[in-house]
């Protein structure tokens, strides 16, 4: 029976809460949040008692085997790496950490210590994402990936979240070099990462802020976000973020056989293979291909719901549960250090275009004598902040 803990009691906690329920052997033996009445509203949602407001007070109390981090992207280095030193297997949200190098430095000290971690890229384990990465393997693109694009929307229609970022220049949201995009993008970006060599060879990035951004005063906050980038090997991949794109959750492989889309939103693959077609049949037989498709798809989805494979989450559940598989059996993280790793350096080089004047220069990081936490010397430290 694993023991789990959770750090950082906001909304994406109760995500977490509701996964782990779903997976046998293991058990919640912990909540933990600076504000102590977050952690115990979550525990009275859930039937969960051992509420804290200190991690390292809950860590010796509960020894917990795995340490979900669910706080905001700042405290995530120092958190793990406190977790990481009391001896237990961290599972840290999206983003992994701020920098590449934190990210790198992370990794280290699990492999040192012989513990495990992973990042909460819980997209790449949809049904569909599963199913595209079989075909790839089998070799339905004839090859490797010559091209690949990956399209992340978000709705800012949400005032409840929008309204508190755009009125406080100290927002958490607002700290990080990456601003906006940082909290999100991982999720795009790890999609590529995965397919792409570690070497890039070029990465150029622009942005800009939306009209409907503008009128609401966020100054400069930007939420559109284009990416063209190429590796070693010469695939080339696009990296699309929009604010203003409604419901556009999309991956696309291109390869030398054919292509494929997986539709976040939809739970959907379509797949394209490369075909000739004499005279006009070019004009009947791919149409029909593709309604063949789209019912395909809809008839495995009422398949999976009513089989209880289909609902919300269900990339979060399959990536905790692979992650606590592979710490009881020693089999290979979920997720690849190598593409955690390359997903922090796209993100890194991403921000550094963008945003150059407010890169983090990692010289400027300190030690901070309380905490034992790394944090930059002018920024406050949101040591369990909950996660929005």
């Amino acid at each position: 029976m694993l023991k789990i803990a959770i750090v950082g009691c906001g909304k994406v906690a109760d995500q977490h809460v509701q996964a782990i329920g779903r997976i046998p052997d293991c058990v919640i033996v912990g909540l933990c949040d600076r504000e102590l009445l977050m952690a115990k509203q979550l525990g009275e949602r859930t039937d969960i008692t051992a509420c804290f407001s200190d991690l390292h007070e809950m860590l010796g109390t509960t020894r917990p085997d795995v340490v979900h981090i669910t706080t905001p992207p700042q405290s995530h280095f120092p958190l793990a790496r406190q977790c990481l030193e009391f001896g237990t297997h961290v599972y840290l949200e999206k983003p992994f950490t701020i920098t590449a190098n934190e990210a790198e430095s992370l990794i280290d000290l699990a492999e040192t210590r012989g513990l495990k971690i992973t990042a909460g890229h819980n997209y790449l384990f949809t049904l569909e994402m599963l199913e595209m990465r079989r075909l790839i393997k089998a070799g339905f693109l004839g090859g490797r990936p010559v091209h690949l694009e990956s399209y992340w929307s978000y709705d800012l229609g949400d005032r409840s979240y929008v309204a508190p970022m755009l009125g406080d220049s100290n927002h958490w949201v607002r700290r990080p070099p990456g601003q906006l995009f940082h909290n999100i993008i991982s999720h795009g970006t790890a999609k590529l990462a995965e397919f792409l060599d570690s070497e890039l060879v070029e990465i150029t990035a622009i942005a800009h802020q939306s009209e409907q951004l503008r009128s609401l005063g966020a100054q400069e906050v930007m939420d559109e976000l284009r990416v063209l980038m190429r590796d070693k090997s010469g695939t080339t991949a696009l990296f699309c973020f929009s604010t203003q794109i409604k419901g556009l959750n999309q991956l696309k492989a291109y390869g030398p056989a054919g292509s494929m889309a997986a539709d976040i939103i939809t739970g959907s693959l379509v797949r394209h293979p490369s075909r000739a077609y004499k005279s006009y049949l070019t004009y009947f037989i791919p149409p029909l291909r593709n309604a063949r498709e789209h019912f395909a798809n809809a008839s495995r989805n009422i398949a999976n719901f009513a089989r209880r494979r289909l609902y919300q989450d269900f990339g979060m559940k399959e990536l905790i549960e692979r992650f606590y598989d592979s710490i009881r059996t020693g089999k290979p993280v979920p997720i690849p250090y190598r593409e955690i790793i390359l997903t922090a350096k796209i993100m890194d080089a991403i921000f550094a275009q963008i945003y150059p004047s407010r890169t983090i220069d990692d010289r400027r990081w300190k030690t901070d004598a309380d905490h034992g936490l790394a944090m930059p010397s002018d920024v406050p430290v949101p040591l369990l902040t909950s996660d929005l």
